[in-house]
């Protein structure tokens, strides 16, 4: 159990191998983003462990989803951008309008005020394998940027077309 201080990929990476050296009984790795978890990855591969240590990111990055391609990550958490803005766009207009949100979904609880704070709450969705293609599709990333050379065949094997 450790932060990385400013989310540093790099500081990641050393601090995960320094955890690494003192204890080769880590039974996974649940990074705070795809960047994170791409650092870790990358000293699992040095030590011959990636593949057999579960690594979990957030973002769908292309980065990400190549690991998830390749097997050395697990799964990612992705938040479909365009339903994000959209709904952002909504309550800021509700707002610059004078009036109550009427797409709020929930509440949030502001930690300084104590106050609940209305608040459109999206479902985030976890991104494996067998469903890397839906990121494709959506836009979020493209079949260029994802289905290099090096992962052309996965692309095409795990249905990215």
């Amino acid at each position: 159990n450790q932060s990385v201080p400013d989310w540093d990929n790099a500081q990641g990476g050393t601090i995960f191998e320094q955890m690494l050296t003192s204890n080769k009984n880590i039974k996974g790795v649940l990074a705070a983003n795809d960047g994170l978890g791409n650092a870790a990855i990358s000293v699992l591969k040095k030590n011959k462990l990636n593949g057999q240590v579960p690594v979990t990111g957030q973002d769908a990055t292309v980065q990400g989803l190549q690991n998830i391609l390749a097997g050395d990550q697990c799964m990612t958490v992705y938040k479909a951008i365009k339903k994000e803005a959209d709904a952002a766009s909504a309550l800021a207009i509700s707002l610059a309008k004078g009036e109550k949100p009427t797409t709020a979904t929930g509440t949030i609880k502001d930690p300084d005020s104590g106050k609940d704070v209305p608040s459109v709450l999206l479902d985030p969705q976890s991104i494996t394998k067998a469903n890397v293609k839906d990121v494709v599709a959506d836009g979020f990333v493209t079949k260029a940027e994802l289905c290099t050379a090096d992962f052309a065949k996965l692309c095409t094997d795990n249905g990215i077309s």
